[in-house]
């Protein structure tokens, strides 16, 4: 009776994969020491396919279902056979298995900014981040291409390979989806749709098909996201000059008072504020003086006399200078407004 068990267990009745949890794409039946019995049963799953390959070549590929496997069910292993009848003998041949469910929430993003091209602002760079869901489509292709012969293949092996390949082709999506960045960052889906577009030939030619990816970010470098908020402020004020920097002055005044030097407490409060009041009065006069339209002689003498500081200190006018500097190095000022404003301040100190 031993020797009967021991004989029944060489060959294989049912061939079947029950998946014990995620992330496994493939699997191969095991197939060591055994042969499948003629009229044996193939079970494939919903969300499962199967191949049989013989000596090394992939013969028939089997969906959802449960099949008698005969010469009628599996044509393309019966002519590698060469059985011209019904085989009544077990035969060997390796079958794997293919899980076709969806694999999400792959994540995806770039680790340091990518430069592209924009409309609005030139070369700009950029970061993004987002995830994706993939399954395999053609379990042959995926076979020969990608899984081979391994025992199990999970989709941590694959995971990298996809990754890289959706940071790859991010500047060719944006350059296909026709938008700056501005209307980028509020159009995700679009911008989504145009990186899918872009993947899925590439995806296609490994046997897997791209089910839906998501951009759940698109933004800009801290200190690029700083001159763009400039921009903005500029564009709130109609591209105003004299308005903007009047604005900007007005939000430096509190900082300039908290850092200014030369004393602490009160003391060195009041120094700081009267540093940061000048530094206005100093502002909002040449920019008054560079948007005045033209009035008599006599009246614009009054007037520059009643607007002018008294007792500007050349450490006010060097502060003055410094926040000039900043602005023009920002791209806020030209270097020819920035170079008469110079010339304004530095006569003060003759």
């Amino acid at each position: 009776m031993a020797l009967m068990d021991f004989i029944k267990k060489q060959f294989i009745d049912i061939i079947q994969w029950t998946e014990e949890g995620d992330g496994t794409l493939a699997w191969r039946f095991p197939m060591r020491d055994m042969e499948i019995q003629n009229g044996g049963t193939l079970v494939v799953r919903e969300s499962q396919m199967a191949i049989f390959v013989n000596e090394g070549q992939v013969a028939d590929v089997f969906g959802p279902g449960t099949y008698k496997l005969t010469t009628q069910t599996l044509p393309v292993l019966t002519y590698l056979k060469n059985w011209d009848k019904l085989f009544e003998s077990p035969f060997k041949s390796d079958v794997y298995f293919f899980s076709t469910r969806q694999q999400i929430d792959q994540k995806w993003g770039t680790p340091q900014p990518i430069t592209i091209r924009d409309k609005d602002f030139g070369a700009v760079r950029l970061r993004a981040f987002g995830n994706y869901a993939f399954r395999i489509a053609d379990p042959k292709l995926f076979h020969t291409e990608i899984s081979g012969t391994r025992e199990s293949y999970p989709v941590a092996d694959l995971e990298g390979q996809l990754r890289g390949l959706v940071l790859q082709n991010i500047s060719n999506a944006i350059a296909g989806s026709g938008l700056p960045f501005l209307d980028l960052a509020a159009n995700q889906v679009m911008f989504a749709d145009a990186l899918t577009k872009e993947l899925a030939p590439i995806f296609a030619k490994l046997g897997i098909l791209i089910e839906s990816l998501t951009v759940q970010n698109v933004s800009l470098p801290e200190e690029l996201q700083k001159i763009l908020d400039q921009k903005i402020g500029m564009g709130m004020v109609g591209n105003d000059m004299a308005k903007f920097m009047q604005y900007q002055t007005a939000q430096a005044i509190p900082k300039f008072a908290e850092n200014s030097g030369g004393g602490s407490g009160i003391a060195g409060d009041a120094m700081g504020l009267g540093a940061g009041v000048a530094l206005g009065q100093v502002l909002a006069q040449n920019l008054q003086q560079g948007l005045q339209t033209p009035v008599a002689p006599a009246a614009a003498a009054a007037a520059q006399a009643a607007a002018a500081p008294v007792g500007v200190k050349p450490e006010e006018v060097m502060a003055t200078l410094e926040k000039l500097g900043d602005l023009k190095s920002k791209g806020i000022l030209t270097q020819e407004e920035f170079d008469a404003k110079k010339a304004e301040l530095l006569k003060k100190l003759i």
